[in-house]
């Protein structure tokens, strides 16, 4: 049987039925890929919108600096943008814009008003570290901290430091992909509006060897990204014992780390160690060191739940595969 042959199936079949326009999948191990499929009218070479699976690379951006001692988890948000400081009284730092405990009200993803202005809209959610609430906003603070640390423009720092592992197809350039996500306006988002934004919380674009050659990097833990140390302290949840709102309440079993999503206790999931990131057309993007696996799935479909899509199955698929080594 070939490599992780359940969950080629798995995705070929929603690529067949047409609950997916068209799909690439992807498992690597420590050692780099171990199977890579295109379905529908993809190749393995194509571009994807990531969406929300921009967070933990534009985290592990900062958090390279973290290591390199220019910022600190605790570095607030108004070393680098200044008038911010003005808008709040409590203090909001890198390690709240992270881990969605910031209290920055969020705009829409596609906000006609630009991100910084977006940013400094004003008004508080919450204070900052006392709730969770997801936030792509908060993500514009993490970019101008990375902008202030390094002196250097976020896309330049971030290229650089994504080829230190091969993944230099990582991109915010909405030319690189022809895979527009299907039903986007049905969705309430304005495709074009957002790609132009190149928003630091969701505008990333990518191929699956890019992002298998992030995730073979970090299961080597080998300081290519980022030190050991920090693989470690990026990976310890910033949320736990906090309340959760929606869309992940504290019954859907995750809490955050430095940006990446920790399904630490998701009932629907076998393993335990698991973390990465979904976005919202379907993109799914998940490292699992106990068993030394990582899998990518690249879709462009908005609104997969009213398929009864879930993308946890595939993650079982994966993981117990590479559990029966």
């Amino acid at each position: 049987m070939p490599a992780y042959a359940a969950a080629f199936d798995w995705v070929r079949s929603h690529v067949e039925s047409g609950v997916l326009p068209s799909a690439v999948l992807g498992v690597a191990d420590r050692t780099g890929v171990v199977a890579l499929e295109a379905f529908g009218e993809a190749s393995v070479d194509d571009h994807y919108p990531l969406f929300s699976i921009t967070k933990p690379l534009v985290g592990l951006t900062a958090l390279d600096l973290v290591d390199a001692g220019r910022l600190l988890p605790t570095t607030p948000l108004s070393t680098a943008v200044p008038e911010f400081a003005a808008l709040r009284a409590d203090e909001v730092q890198l390690r709240h814009l992270v881990g969605h405990t910031s209290g920055i009200v969020e705009p829409p993803l596609d906000t006609p008003a630009g991100l910084r202005p977006s940013l400094l809209a004003g008004g508080r959610d919450f204070a900052a570290g006392t709730v969770a609430r997801y936030s792509s906003i908060a993500f514009e603070g993490v970019a101008a901290l990375i902008e202030h640390a390094s002196g250097e423009a976020w896309q330049r720092r971030f290229a650089r430091l994504f080829d230190r592992a091969d993944a230099s197809g990582l991109t915010f350039d909405r030319s690189s992909s022809r895979h527009v996500p299907v039903d986007a306006a049905e969705h309430g988002l304005d495709w074009d509006r957002f790609a132009a934004l190149g928003h630091p919380g969701a505008g990333a674009f990518g191929r699956a060897v890019d992002l298998l050659a992030v995730g073979s990097a970090l299961l080597r833990d080998d300081g290519t990204l980022v030190s050991p140390l920090a693989v470690e302290a990026m990976r310890r949840p910033l949320t736990a014992g906090l309340p959760k709102l929606e869309p992940y309440p504290a019954e859907r079993g995750r809490d955050f780390g430095f940006a990446w999503n920790l399904p630490n206790a998701a009932p629907g999931l076998l393993a335990r160690d698991t973390y990465g990131h979904g976005g919202w057309a379907g993109t799914e993007f998940w490292i699992t060191p106990s068993v030394g696996v990582c899998s990518v799935l690249l879709a462009n479909r908005a609104g997969l739940g009213r398929f009864g899509f879930d993308a946890e199955q595939l993650g079982n698929l994966v993981t117990a595969e590479a559990s029966r080594g």
